[in-house]
């Protein structure tokens, strides 16, 4: 009876163990793991930020070393993020300080649907959104009925759709609106499936689609890079079509002239920062603000 009992909990402690496996494994999938870009020293003030994946780590370390050149005793924590989704959710429950993975039309579109108090502080860049295939070569070899995977969020599905008219597939009943809708394509010549589908998933369907429509930090987490773009958009930050797609850095509005927050921000407009920014994205991503 002995043994038996022995080996009931043995059984019962490894699937417990396993069991905590999964959970851990399920809440790094959703969210990463949070961690701090350098020790901190005591004194120092933590500022927690929500990204989205982990291209832009070698931007942030920069703007910590501007902060430690500065002396402004503050040391930054990442708290990385498959989706966009997540940013402005943590963010409102203040889970963490501020966040940087969305551009003006996100963050408006989801005040409006979930009525966050939160408010850009600051400019980071703007980031290509751009039609990648790995079946044809340009947008034209496209066949008749051929498969396109775009944003299934709202703001980045109408980005996207204004990619593909850019690119010259589909026409939309009014180029000027920031975030149309399938329901807005007005002309599609070449009858294209247009199938709305994770962001993150989309570089991993290429195979399996004429193209898809997929954001910077996407393409470079999975290896790729933004030249290797079918159709790229050109980007000119005068242009005042491609300002709501600026990326933002967010606080909550009570807080939007907290004076850490905006040391960040200074930090972040740096020419260190910038000239970061212009190595890790040759040119494919633009600093979009002064320094």
């Amino acid at each position: 009876m002995a043994r038996k009992s022995s080996g009931r909990k043995r059984r019962a402690k490894v699937e417990l163990t396993v069991l905590s496996a999964l959970i851990v494994l399920a809440l790094v999938a959703v969210c990463g793991v949070s961690y701090r870009l350098h020790g901190g020293h005591e004194g120092d003030t933590e500022v927690r930020i929500a990204v989205i994946g982990s291209s832009d780590d070698q931007i942030w370390q920069a703007v910590q070393t501007e902060l430690d050149r500065r002396g402004d005793r503050i040391h930054i924590t990442l708290k990385p993020f498959q989706d966009a989704i997540y940013l402005d959710q943590v963010l409102s429950n203040r889970e963490v300080d501020l966040n940087a993975g969305e551009h003006y039309a996100f963050l408006e579109s989801d005040i409006k649907t979930n009525g966050y108090r939160l408010t850009p502080i600051g400019d980071t860049y703007i980031s290509p959104m751009n039609l990648y295939s790995k079946r044809y070569r340009s947008a034209h070899d496209f066949p008749e009925g051929a498969k396109v995977a775009i944003p299934n969020n709202t703001t980045n599905m109408g980005r996207a759709l204004k990619v593909l008219e850019r690119a010259g597939l589909i026409g939309l009943r009014d180029p000027k609106t920031t975030t149309p809708v399938p329901e807005d394509i007005v002309d599609n010549p070449n009858h294209l499936v247009i199938e709305q589908t994770d962001p993150a998933g989309i570089v991993n369907l290429l195979p399996d689609y004429a193209g898809g429509v997929v954001n910077a930090n996407f393409v470079i987490d999975a290896g790729m890079k933004v030249t290797d773009a079918i159709y790229q958009v050109p980007y000119d930050l005068k242009d005042p079509a491609n300002h709501p797609y600026v990326n933002i850095i967010v606080a909550n509005s009570d807080r939007r002239s907290d004076p850490v927050c905006r040391k960040v921000v200074a930090a972040y407009h740096s020419k260190a920062v910038a000239d970061t920014i212009n190595r890790i994205y040759k040119g494919a991503s633009v600093p979009a603000f002064a320094y």
